[in-house]
């Protein structure tokens, strides 16, 4: 009897086991890519635009035939939360669980190092941000894994400090949040600054998250600058900054970088009461038809091209997937290898929605160069990459784009 029924139900044991193994063989066909990105903390509300860019670059990938000989890309969200500890944490898990063979990110540079240096770098797993542009990154001993494709703030620091002159501002008081982009950012803009003529009438650091800055301000306020300069995030200290210095009239302008390039000061703060009295820069890219193919076809997607990042995020995603289909695997350093090939010079020039032609091409035996949404890609040395600068102005409830600003 207990024979019996062992053969009959062998079969079935056996089809389902044979089930199981073909699912599990079907996801494994998939090919994972990680996103560090900081899903939550203070520029939680510029991330989801950033992810929708990514996901853009994955849908082309797959709705052109996949990656490697038709397997489908898929990309794992993790959150650094803006931190250090959360991003190596979070990178920890999409590197040694989902076992993703490169990351997109981090976005904040605390997270990028500390993700690289923890993980990322020991486990050979290439890193691409869009968006982390503290100088500290440019000096990482990386073994030439981690790339970015928005620029240094070694450089817009100085585009900045050379903007802020050329508006008359010809005095600031400086106050900067106490991390790797805050500090970094506000030791280049300083030194070109005073290079430039200026005057720094007060000069202080500040921890992020507090709820009253206003001892501070009335100390950076007393040397009567034309301007304060913040460097920090909107979404935290950046914007209780700007309230309390307008509440206790201590300033008449305000400078930003793009860590202040966030609606969330308009939503708070009123368009009124900032426009005409606050100047904001950030990395963006010159008018070109790789920028113009992403733009509509983001805009078709659902997204607005306007957001912050969103060329810099698709063209990382893009970056890593052509890197892959370059290697011909999945094997983590091959990939790395592959990068420095398929971002710069020689090769046939690709950019944005030309999955398929650089696969074609990649086949055939040609070397590619992808121009993205954001500008020609060719990493120096470091992984970095020059850029421009743009002006940014409130219009309506949000921050539109002036202009590129022409300083050298």
């Amino acid at each position: 009897m207990k024979s019996s029924i062992l053969r009959r139900s062998l079969p079935i044991v056996l089809g389902a086991a044979l089930a199981a193994s073909m699912s599990q063989a079907s996801m494994a066909q998939n090919v994972k890519i990680g996103s560090l990105s900081a899903v939550t903390g203070p520029i939680a509300n510029l991330v989801p635009p950033i992810i929708e860019a990514e996901q853009l670059a994955i849908k082309q990938v797959n709705d052109a035939g996949g990656i490697l000989g038709g397997r489908k890309l898929e990309l794992v969200v993790g959150d650094t939360q803006c931190n250090a500890q959360a991003s190596v944490d979070a990178a920890g898990k999409l590197v040694n669980v989902e076992q993703v063979v490169a990351i997109v990110g981090a976005l904040c540079s605390g997270a990028t190092i500390g993700a690289a240096s923890n993980v990322a770098i020991p486990a050979s797993v290439v890193m691409v941000s869009p968006a982390s542009t503290s100088p500290e990154i440019t000096g990482l001993e990386d073994k030439d894994l981690v790339f970015r494709t928005a620029p240094s703030d070694a450089y817009q620091g100085v585009v900045l400090a050379k903007y802020v002159k050329s508006k008359g501002i010809n005095s600031v008081a400086l106050t900067f949040v106490n991390n790797d982009y805050g500090v970094g950012l506000a030791s280049a803009f300083r030194e070109a600054f005073v290079k430039e003529g200026g005057k720094i009438t007060g000069d202080q650091v500040h921890e992020d998250k507090k709820t009253s800055y206003r001892a501070e301000l009335a100390t950076l306020a007393a040397g009567k600058p034309d301007a304060l300069v913040v460097l920090a995030y909107a979404g935290t200290s950046g914007v209780t900054i700007l309230r309390q210095s307008l509440e206790n009239d201590f300033f008449k302008m305000f400078v930003g970088a793009d860590g202040m390039r966030d609606d969330i000061l308009i939503q708070q703060l009123g368009a009124g009461a900032l426009k005409g009295k606050l100047l904001i820069t950030q990395p963006t890219s010159k008018a070109n038809s790789a920028k113009d193919t992403f733009d509509a076809a983001f805009k078709a997607a659902g997204g607005d091209p306007n957001s912050i990042f969103v060329q810099q995020s698709y063209d990382s995603t893009m970056l890593i997937a052509l890197a892959i289909q370059k290697a011909g695997s999945t094997d983590r350093t091959k990939i790395k290898d592959a990068l420095r090939f398929v971002a710069g010079p020689p090769g046939v020039k690709v950019g944005p929605g030309d999955w398929k032609k650089a696969v074609d091409l990649l086949a055939s035996g040609q070397d590619i160069d992808y121009d993205g949404a954001a500008g020609s890609l060719d990493f120096d040395a470091a992984g970095d990459v020059a850029g421009v600068i743009g002006e940014y102005g409130i219009e309506g409830e949000t921050f539109k784009e002036i202009g590129i600003i022409g300083i050298n």
